[in-house]
């Protein structure tokens, strides 16, 4: 045999080239405050001069993610527009996070949010602007506001410390006026009162009327009356730590949210409150309501008042009515309860319901029923499912046939189907099906887990691995399931149920043979602890009626000696499979089931991976802890060696070229980080080092094309986040993704009882643009500021309103030029009409549209008419508005 050539590590840095670009396609995660509307859902447009009003129905949400507040479409779920808070020098991550957001109660089109850097942020949603900036320097929590105090906000905020925020809050009224010239420079406002200290934040709202102020922090409620802010707050005891709070939206009570899953309503806002002693901890009368086996995440009442809404970890929507104490439960959500709110919206009332994996549900009030849903990639929420075993990687794939990604959803034994070309999620793929049910007391559930997924070369198959680990009270399972692609449907469908293929070991690897078609000549490769490699084929039966059904079945299982395999990789042509095998890498013929050769490299005492490289399947790259070893088959023996300094996390070839990268994370490093290294058969230095700032569980090559000769990865984080990286990533342009302005009329309009039975209204396809209004506007607008501008004085002052009453009626209406010119009429031959043949009468477009006139009493019977027959005040109101219309145009 040829003598062995090992090539040592080399001392000098690898060579670098461009940075590699990344995108993140998650969010950072799911949104914890509750979604805020806008408000009414109500657009009135009304030009005085023309007498010309228009009834635009719309209706968006804020969702705060990160440092961004998304703008949603209630009608569409899209995303229309992202308002992204500008981050300051030096600042850290942790702290550039948005905490909470109020819209402004004197203008109904600026958003008021604040984060934890400390700022206030003003913002005109509908341009997408930044107005105005205070700086705190204290990280917000709450923040909420009230008509009653103009120009003001409260804060909850804290002071930071050396490592961490501080747990003490307090409470604060901060004034928003500036007479600074550059309103969105960031400004330290000055404190109008500090109300008084709390406990961590977890709640901050104004009763309806703003006469009272209310604070939830740790086990106590903090009251505090508006009208007398330096006496501070008056204390209330709760049995448990609180979570969330509600005012009633015109009484004077509010509801609380505890750990211990118990809703309270309090009834302690009263005018004997302040002759109490300050800062004094008092008990009141409560009502309970409990259901939840766990802490209530977030409460909300309707805009009647009579029912609150309640929800949690158990992914049940609890609804109270409030005077019975009876309950209703819109069950099996899918995910842990986040948020609640209420649509204030024209029409039907609705519930948002926001869940813990990025996912916003509709709920009509009327059927209780989920009417729509809208989700991104679903983010898992792993505590409450248990810590995941660092050694076992998430699931991930490439379905090539349709560009989709194969991802492990919020649910462990479930995947989720996402395309990077829509940015969409397609559908969830149970693939075990599981009871979506809570945890009992605090331990949490072990459900069964996806551990391994493969989708075959040919886009026909895929092969996964769900498993449950035994415990006291039940024993092992695990099950390999392959399944189908169906092109008429577009869904994977069960083929073949394999139950313990591995016995009651645990399955290491599975690996698809590459196949130029879908031929049946396509094998899976299995390896697992119980020292077997298997490789499972399909077979082709015929039922009685002649139709031929396929399944998998073994084919061969072969073992070496006592170690345990742990990798498999197959040739391009399917000839050869190689498998790791503790110190060993076996090279085997899958037709012969026989060993080809057997590798043992001293470079590599313990391999963990082995790959083929390169179309032509000549070399083979072996993976030990901190070593790859490039091997050549021909000549049978070590092309080059290369020490990593870290422990190797993965190694991925190009599937066209002769190159891989290698993938560690430095342990060094104080900034969690990737480094990857790529590697060319020539030589055993590294072409190329770059640095992506994650660690990943996770990692698939996505080819965009079948002819990408660039790397382009995608993979699933330590914070289950997905990230597209490489030297060429996918470009997700997301509709909405950044500042846009939104159009009043940007939303359809909502049908409804009076189009259904009419039709589509006349005004309808109005055009927006009015001459008329440009023309008057520009001719007397400065006529009518000057004289108007009389009215600023005093009343005792003024002239009679005989005196001005021509004047102001100048400035609003415009008087029609009189030497307006004419028509010349063209006298041309008249037509005689014959005897006995009647005249035609020929009628304008605009004489037709003013032959039918609607009168008044005409109106009224149809008002009388709703009035009688249908029971409800909103179908009136809607006469009403229609009435006004008909009046503006008669």
């Amino acid at each position: 045999m040829p003598k062995k050539r090992q090539v040592a590590t080399p001392k000098l840095p690898p060579q670098s080239k461009s940075a590699w670009d990344w995108a993140s396609l998650t969010d950072p995660s799911a949104s914890r405050v509750p979604p805020i509307y806008t408000k009414d859902g109500r657009h009135v447009a009304t030009d005085v001069i023309c007498l010309y009003a228009t009834y635009q129905y719309y209706s968006y949400f804020f969702s705060l993610v990160g440092p961004s507040v998304k703008i949603y479409s209630v009608t569409t779920g899209q995303v229309v527009s992202t308002l992204t808070a500008p981050r300051l020098s030096s600042q850290v991550d942790e702290f550039h996070v948005l905490t909470s957001a109020v819209l402004n109660p004197c203008n109904a089109f600026q958003l008021i949010t604040g984060s934890l850097d400390g700022r206030l942020l003003i913002w005109d949603f509908l341009d997408a602007t930044l107005l105005q900036t205070v700086d705190l320097a204290q990280p917000i929590h709450c923040i909420c506001a009230h008509e009653k105090f103009k120009d003001s906000v409260f804060v909850a905020a804290s002071k930071t410390g050396k490592q961490k925020i501080n747990d003490n809050a307090i409470v604060l009224q901060v004034s928003l006026r500036t007479d600074a010239d550059d309103n969105s420079k960031p400004r330290k406002s000055p404190v109008i009162l500090a109300i008084g200290k709390t406990r961590f934040p977890t709640g901050l709202a104004f009763s309806p009327t703003g006469t009272w102020l209310v604070a939830t922090a740790g086990h106590k409620v903090y009251v505090a009356q508006s009208a007398s802010f330096k006496a501070g707050f008056v204390k209330y005891v709760s049995p448990e730590h609180l979570t969330c709070l509600a005012f009633h939206p015109f009484d004077d009570y509010f509801a609380t949210g505890d750990k211990k899953g118990v809703v309270r309503l309090w009834y302690c806002l009263n005018e004997n409150i302040a002759v109490n002693i300050r800062d004094v901890e008092k008990r009141t009368q409560t009502m309970s309501l409990h259901w939840h086996a766990h802490a209530v995440t977030s409460i909300a009442f309707t805009t009647n008042g009579a029912y609150l809404l309640s929800g949690g970890e158990e992914a049940v929507l609890v609804i109270w009515q409030l005077h019975t104490g009876t309950k209703e439960f819109v069950p099996r959500l899918g995910a842990p309860i986040s948020t609640v709110s209420v649509s204030k919206a024209s029409g039907d009332e609705e519930y948002l319901v926001g869940l813990a994996d990025a996912t916003y549900c509709f709920v009509r009030q009327e059927t209780l029923r989920i009417s729509r849903s809208y989700a991104g990639i679903k983010l898992d929420p792993t505590p409450l499912y248990g810590p995941v075993i660092p050694k076992v990687f998430s699931p991930i794939a490439v379905h090539e046939k349709t560009s989709t990604l194969i991802l492990p959803s919020s649910h462990p034994s479930s995947l989720q189907i996402y395309s990077p070309s829509s940015s969409k999620l397609l559908y969830d793929l149970e693939i075990s099906p599981t009871n979506r049910v809570s945890r009992r007391d605090e331990k949490p559930i072990d459900p069964p887990r996806v551990e391994k997924v493969a989708v075959s070369p040919c886009n026909r198959w895929m092969a996964t691995i769900d498993a449950r680990e035994k415990d006291d009270s039940f024993h092992g399972e695990t099950y390999l399931k392959i399944w189908e692609w169906d092109h008429k449907t577009g869904f994977w469908i069960l083929n073949t149920r394999i139950d313990r293929p591995h016995g009651l070991a645990r399955v290491t690897s599975l690996a698809f043979s590459p196949s130029p078609s879908l031929s049946r000549n396509v094998y899976l490769a299995s390896t697992g602890d119980d020292g077997a490699v298997k490789i499972w084929g399909i077979r082709t039966v015929k039922d009685k009626s002649g139709q031929t059904e396929e399944y998998w079945v073994t084919r061969s299982t072969f073992n070496l000696r006592s170690e345990l395999p742990s990798a498999v990789s197959w040739s391009s042509d399917a000839s050869l499979l190689a498998v790791s095998l503790g110190p060993y890498v076996a090279v085997y013929d899958p037709n012969l089931s026989g060993i080809r050769q057997l590798i043992n490299s001293p470079e590599c005492p313990a391999t963990t991976g082995v790959q083929f490289i390169g179309r032509g399947g000549r070399y083979l790259a072996i993976v030990g802890q901190q070593d790859v070893v490039l091997w050549d088959l021909v000549v049978q023996s070590a092309r080059w060696h290369y020490r990593i300094p870290n422990p190797i996390q993965q190694l991925i070839p190009h599937p066209q070229g002769d190159s891989f990268v290698v993938f560690h994370c430095p342990s060094t490093s104080e900034v969690k980080r990737t480094v990857a290294l790529t590697f060319n058969v020539k030589s055993s230095l590294p072409v190329n080092e770059q640095s992506i700032p994650y660690v990943f569980r996770s990692i698939v090559h996505y080819a965009q094309s079948a002819r990408m000769c660039k790397f382009c990865f995608v993979g699933v984080t330590t914070s289950w986040g997905v990230v597209s990286f490489g030297e060429d990533i996918l470009q997700v342009t997301q509709e909405g993704s950044h500042g846009n302005k939104i159009a009043t009329n940007a939303t359809p309009l909502k049908r409804s009882l009076f189009h259904d039975i009419f039709g589509e209204s006349a005004f309808t396809h109005l055009p927006e643009e009015r001459p008329t209004l440009q023309s008057i506007s520009s001719s007397g607008a400065g006529r009518l500021g000057s004289t108007l501008g009389i009215f600023d004085g005093p009343s005792h002052t003024l002239p009679p309103i005989s005196v001005v009453f021509d004047d102001i009626m100048e400035g609003f209406l415009q008087t029609q030029p009189r030497d307006t010119e004419r028509p010349t009429v063209v006298e041309e031959d008249e037509d005689v009409d014959m005897e006995g043949e009647p005249p035609e009468v020929v009628t304008l477009e605009s004489q037709r549209l003013q032959t039918r006139r609607i009168d008044q009493e005409e109106v009224n019977s149809l008002v009388s008419l709703f009035k009688t027959q249908i029971i409800g005040r909103k179908l009136v109101y809607f006469l009403y508005d229609f009435d006004f219309k008909i009046q503006s145009y008669a």
